[in-house]
């Protein structure tokens, strides 16, 4: 049972984005400084990742740690409310893109998903850039 009556919950799910996100916003910056060329959103891959690095042939996930249920994370939190729908949309997102992988691997391309949280952490940002530039 929801807490929030229709229109609240509304208005709350339209402000979540699923593209353009501050992660990926933060992700394209550092590909720019770093002068790689890149897509956005390629909806002709599996999956449509959010970036495509077509010269590498690598597709990159900027996964939301709710949506994707990041392991062990401390912003993957399960809602307490209308438990059985958000355990069945939030498994079907994972599965999806558990295809998705597979079946870029099958055409050749490397695939790279990258956590909301881990967007937080510059080392970690900057690891990511010289591992792409490879």
């Amino acid at each position: 049972m929801d807490n929030l009556t229709k229109k609240q919950r509304s208005k709350c799910m339209s402000k979540i984005r699923s593209k353009y996100t501050e992660p990926e916003q933060k992700i394209r910056k550092l590909l720019t400084a770093g002068n790689i060329k890149y897509r956005l959103h390629v909806n002709k891959l599996p999956g449509k990742p959010d970036i495509v690095i077509s010269a590498k042939k690598i597709a990159i996930f900027i996964n939301g740690c709710f949506w994707h249920q990041h392991e062990h994370c401390r912003y993957a939190v399960m809602p307490k409310s209308n438990l059985n729908y958000w355990k069945t949309k939030l498994e079907k997102n994972i599965v999806k893109q558990k295809e998705a992988i597979r079946q870029l691997k099958k055409i050749s391309w490397k695939s790279l998903t990258i956590w909301e949280c881990q967007v937080k952490k510059k080392t970690f940002l900057d690891r990511i850039i010289n591992r792409i530039k490879k």
